[in-house]
Order: structure tokens, then sequence, then C-alpha cells
């Protein structure tokens, strides 16, 4: 099945603390909706700090509409 990464931006200067507690509640949802297999990250940039989600292609709906991702894409496979 295809994987599928969504992003969460975060903005100023409390923005990696922020992420990185979003973190604990995407393993809540996930565990709360069985999403399995999936893993997750935080990426630091100087403007901002994203926390990334990836998982099957099965969950884009769940996902999408319940946490309103900043954006999605695709993973393509190697």
């Amino acid at each position: 099945m295809a994987q599928l990464r969504f992003h969460w931006d975060f903005f100023g200067p409390d923005a990696p603390i922020t992420a990185a507690h979003f973190l604990k509640h995407l393993d809540e949802f996930c565990a709360r909706n069985t999403i399995v297999g999936y893993r997750h990250w935080v990426t630091e940039q100087p403007i901002r700090s994203t926390a990334t989600m990836e998982c099957d292609e099965q969950y884009l709906k769940l996902v999408r509409d319940a946490l309103r991702p900043k954006r999605g894409e695709k993973v393509l496979e190697d």
C-alpha cells in the first residue's frame, strides 16, 4: 500500500516545543483510531518547525478530516 506524509507547521519561538508536543497528540489519535505502522518526526527550520506523520494511504480520509494537516504528499518508492 502507498505511504502518505502529512505535515503541520508551527511558527514562533515556541515552535519546536509545540511541534514535539503535537507528536504526543498524534500518538493518542493513532491509538484511539487503530492506526498502525505510522511514524512521525519534527523538522526544525529557521522560520518554522514541522511535525510530520507518515502512514498507509488507507488512513487518508481519517487523518485529513480529523486533523486537517497543512499539506500532504504521496511517498514515492525507490
